[in-house]
């Protein structure tokens, strides 16, 4: 009997290889009359790696290729550009200083200047604060207004940092006539200050945006049990000791008349009549909630955050490729959701692998 048992072995490999082959589709619009809107998670374990940084480049690849096939208007990344704004030495949190992390995150992006329009929100690792939780960030540094034309033909509106000087840190972009709608991309600052949410309150409430769906992205917002962030706003004031290899961290600071999620909602989304969908990242993991503004109208939330997928933060890859394909339907209303891992789906030995199927990840909403 063991002379068949070799051919039967290779027989089922191959079966199951070709099996899993064919299985396998590449993303494709399911109405060529569609827009796709590209949802990236946190970036910040493919940039402090050096090892891990070709997956992110991959990913931008693939968006770039895709941008006519998928009809792409926007792509949009949920915060978390960096690990750390304040690092020159080495520690066991990456290998990369804060210099070249953010030049590797800005090069990254660089793919899409001129070919589509992108939004990176900042999120708490992008920032340094003070011991009184006064932030800042290199973040304008390297994501100016200039450096992609698209960007600069959209952006209607933007907002000042806390040192008072005009940032794309808070922004909105205004994108008309997508399947007959006109859209208002708006970002906000990680744990969003008092004064930007009045700002993007009033924003929301001009006359000439009253029309428009309001997409808008902010990194802290929803967690994994769908329910919205209801913790204090703080950050790490970072101690220049390393200690064992890894750098010290001081307790966690409260964050000046920051807000989390639960505050963005009831400051900003609940009484505004046009936000009808929110993206966030921050939390490894994926939530969807939808509730009832004020005006009676349906808010589609959602959080995606695939950091520590792939094997977390210091022995994984960065997050395993994986990003979200939004296929905003002809009908104006029907959106579809699908997770999709460029990385695994270069090779025809993993392509099974490059969709996530479950109703976590691939999934249908309507707006109202």
């Amino acid at each position: 009997m063991k002379k068949y048992l070799i051919p039967t072995l290779v027989f089922l490999f191959i079966t199951i290889s070709v099996f899993a082959q064919q299985d396998y589709k590449k993303p494709t619009l399911e109405n060529k009359d569609s827009w796709s809107l590209i949802l990236i998670p946190d970036i910040q374990n493919y940039v402090k790696w050096n090892r891990n940084t070709p997956i992110l480049d991959l990913m931008m690849a693939w968006i770039e290729d895709n941008i006519d096939s998928l009809n792409i208007k926007m792509v949009m990344c949920a915060g978390d550009l960096v690990e750390t704004d304040e690092k020159i030495a080495n520690d066991n949190n990456g290998d990369r200083t804060t210099q070249q992390q953010w030049e590797t995150a800005s090069k990254v992006f660089s793919r899409l200047d001129g070919k589509v329009a992108y939004i990176a929100a900042t999120g708490n690792h992008d920032y340094s604060i003070d011991r009184m939780g006064n932030r800042s960030t290199r973040y304008n540094d390297f994501f100016t207004i200039e450096r992609n034309h698209l960007n600069k033909k959209y952006l209607v509106q933007h907002g000042k940092n806390e040192q008072g000087r005009p940032s794309l840190d808070n922004a909105a972009y205004e994108i008309k006539n997508l399947n007959g709608k006109d859209y208002l991309f708006l970002t906000l600052e990680y744990g969003p200050r008092d004064s930007m949410l009045t700002w993007a309150k009033k924003i929301v409430d001009l006359k000439q945006y009253q029309n428009h769906r309001v997409v808008l992205l902010t990194h802290n917002y929803l967690n994994t049990k769908d329910k919205r962030t209801t913790s204090e706003i703080k950050w790490r004031f970072l101690e220049p000791y390393i200690i064992n290899n890894a750098t010290v961290k001081a307790p966690a600071i409260p964050l000046p008349n920051a807000n989390n999620g639960e505050q963005i909602w009831q400051k900003l989304v609940e009484p505004a009549s046009n936000i009808e969908l929110v993206l966030c990242g921050h939390i490894s993991g994926e939530g969807y909630r939808k509730d009832k503004n004020k005006a009676g109208k349906t808010v589609h939330q959602m959080l995606f955050d695939a950091q520590s997928m792939g094997g977390g933060h210091r022995e994984g890859n960065g997050g395993d490729g994986w990003l979200r394909i939004l296929e905003f339907m002809p009908d104006g209303k029907t959106v579809k959701v699908k997770t999709f891992s460029p990385l695994f789906a270069a090779s025809p030995s993993t392509r099974h692998l490059a969709w996530k199927k479950d109703e976590r990840n691939e999934y249908v909403f309507k707006f109202d």
